[in-house]
């Protein structure tokens, strides 16, 4: 990993932090790492016993941070936020990081999947639907036979009652999973993994989105010199484009335009990360 530091570009904010090294996009504390160097640190922070969990972000995200200050502390207290888009890999190497790389919700997956499956390492899938889950777990199965998958399941789509979350809880728990892997849509799988986090025993939650659906065989991925073109945007606006216009005619100019404010120094955008909102765990929920 990268260990060059943030003096080669002042909008940079980098420090140590559990030997992880970051750098600050628009506020948000994006992670300099690649899919090697991030396998690493999570299975390392398993093997310390830590229960951590990590964000997997693109532009998209980073954008819609900026008027969610919850879902920026979410972000910006997470294990890891793993660089999924170019605009973020470029983010990184041009504060220094030369050797981050795109963190790819579903190669990062199936990385995970291989590095833990001479380890015992028992995976949970939560997420999605009945039907995409049996597909993804069978696909999964057929390319890791030796993995362990402590269970599945999809959650109902209205908002969990106390009792349905604390139903979902001990499910979890009692599968005995060291991984829960969630496939939730964004922010909604944040939201779920910060406000879940201390009631679970699994070492990691790690929100995938849509690698749920790519490697259930169910939606189809952007080639890949296309992901590394930085034009994947494009590529899913063309598949879906009624669903996904509004959100590129926005997150597009306001990425770059809120990244030249940072790059030149006319607007700041400090890392904040207190626990606040309705994503706090109980125990350490503050007013603000």
């Amino acid at each position: 990993m990268g260990k060059k530091t943030a003096d080669r570009n002042p909008a940079s904010v980098l420090k140590q932090k559990d030997s992880l090294e970051w750098t600050n996009v628009l506020g948000v504390r994006i992670s300099a790492v690649n899919l090697k160097s991030a396998t690493g640190f999570i299975q390392k922070a398993m093997e310390e016993g830590r229960r951590e969990y990590v964000c997997v972000r693109d532009a998209h995200g980073v954008v819609r941070c900026q008027d969610d200050p919850e879902l920026r502390s979410i972000h910006n207290r997470a294990f890891l936020v793993t660089p999924d888009g170019m605009p973020l890999v470029w983010a990184l190497k041009h504060a220094g990081h030369s050797e981050s790389d795109r963190v790819y919700g579903p190669d990062l997956m199936l990385s995970v999947f291989e590095a833990g499956t001479s380890k015992g390492i028992r995976h949970f899938l939560y997420g999605a639907t009945p039907e995409t889950l049996q597909h993804l777990q069978a696909r999964l199965l057929a390319k890791f036979p030796e993995a362990e998958i402590a269970g599945s399941y999809a959650p109902p789509f209205h908002k969990l009652s106390p009792q349905e979350e604390a139903d979902i809880a001990d499910r979890l728990n009692r599968s005995g999973a060291d991984i829960i892997w969630v496939g939730l849509s964004s922010p909604k799988q944040e939201l779920w993994m910060a406000r879940m986090r201390d009631r679970l025993d699994a070492s990691m939650l790690i929100g995938v989105g849509a690698a749920f659906d790519f490697h259930a065989g169910l939606k189809r991925q952007a080639p890949r010199f296309i992901q590394r073109s930085g034009f994947e945007w494009a590529f899913r606006l063309l598949c879906e484009p009624r669903r996904l216009w509004r959100r590129y005619a926005l997150v597009v100019p306001a990425f770059i335009s809120l990244t030249a404010f940072q790059r030149l120094g006319l607007r700041k955008f400090p890392i904040e990360d207190e626990v606040f909102g309705s994503s706090s765990p109980k125990s350490t929920a503050v007013k603000v």
